[in-house]
């Protein structure tokens, strides 16, 4: 068996993590009616030997359930069902995060409950068609650009969300500002062309993000609390834009004053998206003091030598778990990974192609 930095405990704030491997955060549409439930339970806990999981991203709103069957956290039944997900991942000696994804204008209304509104920075609509189960894709309907009510209403919404994680038992909460969801469509000029303070100069354009990063560390403690970014993502229409560097530059030195414990930086090249410059995780990491999570494409190698290079502290892994829920083993132990994974059941509703896939028999 090997010993090397990928297996070795580490502080994440608060959480103290059994090996550097996460779990990255994955849609798997399993939540029927927005709760979780006994299923996702079995499969959170079928990969509670990674270090940390960080669970799919999860609504703090009835205005945030963009797509179809995706959980919230803002009820007292996902509170409740979240319980249950929380208590079978400690029970299996693992850690776990909630993320907090807010869809903003990625988003159909036949996804949400009757009086949700589909909100964002601006009425900018995206690019792109979103599935309903009821009329299959349809095309992004125009969002309703946020009122100064909005604003302050979606704030408490993610501040009351985090509240609910902790009562749920989760170890720490992630703010998703990531892949063209609401926090992402403030930072950029091209969904976000507000005339106010919160819209223009990238200083305004980054401030809905860090008031509301403020509002939860202030709630729930900076040592619970990470945030996941994109810079060069173009996920749910987000082109490329000139100031994105120094966006990145301005946003990492804020939230290093503000002292949360990690950023966790996406890369999607892996899977076909523009590669994220190594200069630009190179300076969110030199502006940034506490722990930095990589992901995007990982293997076992680079995760290492990324880690040993001091470019992160830990790695997240997508796919690989999906079908290797015991990827810590089999990365442990150098045993192969399955190549058997059925990309086709990524979204249904059901067992199959999610709790189905079988741990390595020697």
């Amino acid at each position: 068996m090997e010993t090397n930095k990928l297996f070795t405990p580490e502080k994440v704030g608060s959480i103290e993590v059994k090996n550097r491997m996460v779990m990255a955060p994955m849609t798997r549409c399993r939540a029927i009616g927005n709760v979780p439930n006994n299923l996702m339970a079995e499969y959170y806990a079928q990969r509670s030997k990674a270090g940390l999981i960080i669970t799919e991203g999860t609504s703090p709103s009835p205005n945030g359930l963009g797509y179809a069957r995706i959980p919230g956290i803002f009820s007292n039944p996902q509170v409740e069902g979240w319980k249950k997900i929380t208590s079978a991942v400690h029970n299996a000696g693992g850690k776990i995060v909630v993320q907090l994804m807010h869809t903003g204008r990625i988003s159909h209304s036949l996804n949400m409950s009757e009086g949700a509104s589909i909100i964002a920075p601006s009425a900018v609509r995206p690019a792109g068609q979103m599935w309903t189960d009821r009329k299959q894709l349809q095309n992004f309907p125009l969002p309703k650009e946020m009122s100064t009510s909005d604003l302050i209403h979606t704030k408490e919404e993610f501040v009351h969300a985090a509240k609910n994680a902790l009562e749920a038992g989760f170890d720490g909460v992630e703010l998703h500002a990531a892949n063209g969801y609401l926090l992402e469509q403030f930072l950029s000029p091209v969904s976000n062309i507000r005339k106010d303070n919160y819209g223009g100069t990238i200083e305004n354009r980054c401030k809905f993000v860090l008031e509301v990063a403020t509002a939860v560390a202030d709630a729930i403690g900076k040592g619970k609390l990470g945030i996941r970014l994109s810079p060069y993502g173009v996920a749910s229409d987000m082109p490329h834009y000139p100031e994105i560097e120094v966006t990145y530059k301005f946003l990492s030195e804020q939230l290093n004053k503000l002292g949360i414990t990690y950023i966790h930086i996406v890369d999607h090249s892996a899977m076909g998206a523009p590669v994220v410059p190594v200069k630009i995780k190179k300076l969110i990491r030199n502006n940034f003091k506490n722990t930095i999570i990589l992901s995007g494409g990982y293997d076992k190698q680079r995760a290492i030598a990324d880690i040993e290079s001091g470019l992160g502290d830990l790695v997240a892994f997508g796919r690989p778990f999906i079908n290797n829920p015991d990827l810590v083993d089999r990365f442990k132990n150098n045993w192969p990974l399955s190549t058997d994974l059925k990309m086709d059941l990524f979204y249904t509703d059901d067992e199959k192609g999610y709790t189905d896939y079988p741990v390595y028999k020697e």
